[in-house]
């Protein structure tokens, strides 16, 4: 049985190993990947699991945690990071610039790690110290290319996330001032609803919302990802800004539910509706690849926060009560596969035609045909059509918005779709289109390059058409706000 300690341990151990082997960093993803992939899928078999580090249990010591919300997006972490791994070690094996492929293994080993101890971790302060080396790895990412634009997006990236991890721990030396404890199980048992806890909830929220770059704190990331390489923006955007929002779940769902009611739904379920259309309504005006891929990040984010309002909808517990609850956990993890597969689609397309623009892609199809495949695919996911992960986390969604009778929200699901096949049919025509641009030639990419995001494009796909067992997965030891509301 694997110990959750492990899968910290191991690719920290990659992290630190990575620093001293520069561009040769590359060659322990050939290990770590599959040795990873095997040790989630046991312990996702294995759950829940419980490992007390060194034998302390909270309150003197901390405690890895894995139930099946942590075990599903285990898994969904792994195979992107090793899929992203193997793009990364043949993406950067022709890079002219040596410096670049040597720092991007100790961060891509950094991010892994702190991916997998938020996603296990159940200490406020331990989450703090992974969204920490989280910021930090994402932020050097951003900067790799040294470009001015780059920096900048950098900086911006920096400044927003500084003001993240300040609120956030704050809201934490709250908590603990209050309560003596940042184990989240403690806190749940200690609960009480009085002025420093609710300032404590309050700032952490914002600080997550901050990093997570949902709507309006949402300015730092389309430069970001835009400007990233291509194995840096499929990990921005399936995992790294994905982890402050289940963090904002397990806070709110698993610690918080007695503080939640009317305004915070409507409050959370008004800034994801905000991030769905006006991410869409963005993503449209773009003329260039990335910032389509980049805005769309925006809108698909807003998507989880409306479960907050849908869960808070029923005047009590109900036949389909998880309904809202699972359907943004199935969204996470089709969103993390599909955007993953389709920025590193668009990095392979970048490498062949030389640009990103739209007027300058016709036939570029022809040249990569795999890659533009999964772009489609991936994008068919995006959009929430069947069979495909999209599709069922987002008839989830409506299915509980129609059975609390809330229409309005129901509505921007709806619109959001369609605003969805509006922006992603744009790069999808320019891809297929048979007459390349006058002038256009274009170079040849390598195999593994095309192959990588149809992998996970397939993925996307195939968490939709065998959906049972993820969906058996997800329910074990999930929160009781899942089921009975969080009013």
């Amino acid at each position: 049985m694997a110990e959750p300690g492990l899968l910290v341990a191991l690719p920290l151990a990659a992290c630190l190993a990575a620093v001293f082997l520069g561009r040769r960093g590359a060659l322990l993803v050939w290990v770590t990947g599959p040795l990873m992939l095997v040790l989630t899928w046991q312990l996702a078999r294995a759950i829940p699991v419980v490992e007390p580090l060194g034998g302390w249990a909270p309150p003197l010591g901390i405690a890895l945690r894995a139930d099946g919300f942590a075990a599903a997006f285990l898994v969904m972490t792994a195979l992107v990071a090793a899929v992203v791994g193997a793009y990364a070690a043949t993406y950067f094996a022709a890079d002219p610039r040596p410096r670049r492929a040597a720092a991007f293994w100790p961060l891509f080993y950094a991010v892994w790690t702190a991916v997998n101890l938020i996603l296990l971790g159940r200490d406020l302060f331990n989450l703090y110290v992974g969204l920490e080396l989280l910021t930090l790895a994402g932020v050097a990412m951003v900067a790799l290319d040294g470009r001015a634009a780059t920096l900048a997006a950098a900086l911006r990236y920096l400044l927003f996330a500084l003001f993240g991890s300040v609120t956030f721990l704050i809201g934490a030396a709250l908590l603990y001032g209050r309560y003596a404890t940042l184990d989240m199980e403690l806190l749940a048992v200690a609960l009480a609803p009085d002025t420093a806890t609710v300032a404590a909830a309050a700032l952490i929220s914002v600080g997550l919302l901050a990093k997570a770059a949902i709507f309006p704190f949402h300015a730092w990331l389309p430069p970001a990802h835009a400007g990233a390489p291509a194995p840096a923006s499929a990990l921005l955007s399936a995992l790294v800004v994905k982890a402050s929002v289940l963090i904002l779940f397990r806070l709110w769902f698993d610690v918080l539910p007695p503080l939640a009611g009317a305004l915070l739904n409507a409050l959370m379920g008004g800034l994801g509706a905000m991030a769905v259309l006006y991410g869409s309504v963005q993503a449209i005006r773009q003329d260039r690849l990335k910032p389509i891929v980049a805005y769309s990040t925006v809108a698909q984010l807003g998507y989880l926060l409306l479960a907050f309002p849908l869960a808070g909808a029923a005047l009590g517990a109900q036949p389909w009560s998880a309904g809202a609850w699972t359907g943004a956990v199935f969204h996470a993890l089709s969103h993390g596969l599909a955007k993953a597969a389709m920025f590193l689609a668009a990095g392979t397309i970048m490498l062949a035609a030389g640009t990103d623009r739209l007027d300058r892609l016709g036939g570029v199809a022809k040249a990569v045909p795999v890659a533009s495949f999964a772009f489609v695919i991936a994008a068919v996911s995006l959009m929430g059509l069947p069979p495909s992960g999209g599709f069922l986390a987002k008839y989830l969604l409506l299915t509980y918005a129609f059975a609390a009778q809330q229409a309005g929200w129901a509505a921007v699901m709806v619109v959001g779709g369609l605003l969805a096949a509006v922006y992603l049919a744009r790069p999808v025509n320019a891809l297929m289109r048979a007459a390349p641009a006058e002038g256009a030639r274009f170079a040849r990419v390598p195999a593994v390059l095309q192959l990588a995001p149809l992998l996970l494009a397939l993925a996307a796909m195939l968490l939709g058409i065998l959906s049972f067992e993820p969906y058996r997965l997800i329910q074990v030891n999930n929160p009781a706000a899942a089921h009975e509301g969080l009013q």
